[in-house]
């Protein structure tokens, strides 16, 4: 796909700024605070923001809650992370995408405004979006923190109208801790005094940490399975509190896991406003939400040809083993058994023996390839050799479409690429 001058630009643009990351994450806000205060506090300036933690669905939560208020006819800003094909993909200006130009030209000015301080990739790129979400209205800022909560780059923001925290699972144990304990004291870090979150389903370790941290600052909590719950039923899913039991449809994204998700959404938009959103608008948001590489169906393109008529293409960015469970409970509610034959390709800092592990039960073959373009990945033989010690079987594959060409030729009928946002984001781009 050809790019333009201007997309060459941002990306040339984002090289530079990762050239002053410091050495190492040392989570602080300092910098962060440092750069806001110099481009004249952006962040003072925000619509109403949800701000959204956790370790697994928070993507799946924003795309719930902005499908809901965009039914509900609200001007909707979304800040997300990682992109998967553009970086564009991660400032969305009431309803749109950031052009090229207005990304280059915010870049600029927050570089040139930071003068060389070192600063992360992820801290400029946070205040340029914090820019554009200040200078055009909108009715709400969903606003998604990168890693952790407590210092997170997006955690400036010091009165949200809401937060949210989804599950919280074992990832990124090198920042925030060794136990779900220490993960959710930093994804905790959201809660502000006053301000009410909704809470997802959790571990009682982690929802402990939640309530204790929420005692001390006064939050009303929402949370699953004691303010609010739900009954999964053939056609969806009832959403009940105290008062009232309402009727939800099956949402769009594919999974058991998203009624939670979905759930979760419900809760927040619930509660968002006096009396909270038209009932009908959140029930249109959730049929009509969209999250690639979430359990997303690929239904055109060259790696749909080479996985052949016979076999459906299914893809997924999950790539921790809270993620994997999710697979796995797609899976054994499409047909018991071993059914689907994945390709799986992880970054090598995860944990690839526990995200097999998980899959054993569903998988009838694995087939491991490297992540396009990307070093820091298990290599495909590593994969081999974990899959097959866990007794299933396992070969490698030279690229994407090299292993689904391998299902497809054995006869696979659901074929599932999944093991990293990165991966998929590169088949998402190569498969058009």
């Amino acid at each position: 796909m050809a790019t333009s001058a201007a997309e060459r630009a941002a990306g040339e643009i984002l090289d530079r700024l990762a050239r002053l990351h410091p050495r190492l994450i040392d989570l602080s806000l300092e910098r962060m605070e440092r750069l806001v205060a110099r481009l004249g506090r952006p962040d003072l300036a925000l619509p109403p923001v949800v701000h959204v933690a956790g370790t697994n669905g928070k993507g799946s939560l924003i795309a719930y809650l902005r499908a809901g208020l965009e039914a509900a006819g609200r001007r909707v800003h979304v800040y997300t992370s990682p992109h998967l094909v553009r970086f564009n993909e991660r400032i969305r200006l009431a309803g749109r995408l950031i052009s090229d130009e207005a990304l280059v030209a915010l870049l600029e000015e927050v570089e040139r405004v930071n003068a060389g301080d070192p600063i992360t990739q992820f801290e400029i790129t946070t205040a340029a979006a914090l820019l554009a979400f200040a200078r055009e209205p909108a009715d709400m800022l969903l606003l998604e923190t990168g890693l952790g909560g407590e210092f997170d780059a997006t955690n400036l923001v010091a009165r949200p109208a809401l937060t949210a925290i989804t599950p919280i699972d074992y990832d990124h144990m090198e920042f925030l801790g060794p136990t779900l304990s220490d993960i959710a004291r930093a994804k905790a870090g959201i809660l502000k005094p006053g301000v009410s979150a909704v809470i997802g389903p959790q571990h009682a370790e982690a929802e402990a940490v939640i309530e204790a941290r929420a005692a001390r600052l006064g939050a009303p909590l929402l949370r699953h399975g004691r303010e609010w719950r739900i009954e999964p039923v053939a056609d969806g899913f009832l959403w009940c509190d105290a008062e009232r039991s309402l009727a939800m449809p099956r949402p769009a994204l594919a999974g058991p896991h998203q009624l939670y998700n979905a759930g979760t959404a419900v809760a927040a938009l619930l509660s968002l406003e006096t009396g909270g959103l038209p009932i009908e608008a959140i029930r249109i948001g959730l049929v009509s939400a969209d999250w690639p590489a979430r359990m997303q169906r690929l239904r055109r393109g060259p790696l749909v040809e080479a996985a052949g008529p016979e076999a459906e293409l299914w893809l997924d960015g999950g790539h921790n083993p809270h993620c994997a469970q999710a697979i796995r409970g797609w899976a054994s509610g499409i047909e018991p058994g071993p059914t689907i034959d994945v390709v799986l390709g992880m970054k090598s800092n995860k944990d690839l023996r526990a995200f097999i592990a998980e899959l054993a039960p569903v998988a009838r073959q694995v087939i491991g390839i490297a992540i396009p373009g990307d070093p820091a990945c298990h290599q495909p033989g590593e994969i081999v050799a974990v899959a097959q010690g866990l007794g299933l079987l396992a070969r490698p594959a030279d690229g994407p479409a090299e292993a689904v060409a391998l299902a497809g030729r054995d006869h696979a009928r659901r074929i599932l690429i999944a093991g990293s946002l990165y991966l998929a984001g590169a088949i998402l781009g190569r498969n058009g």
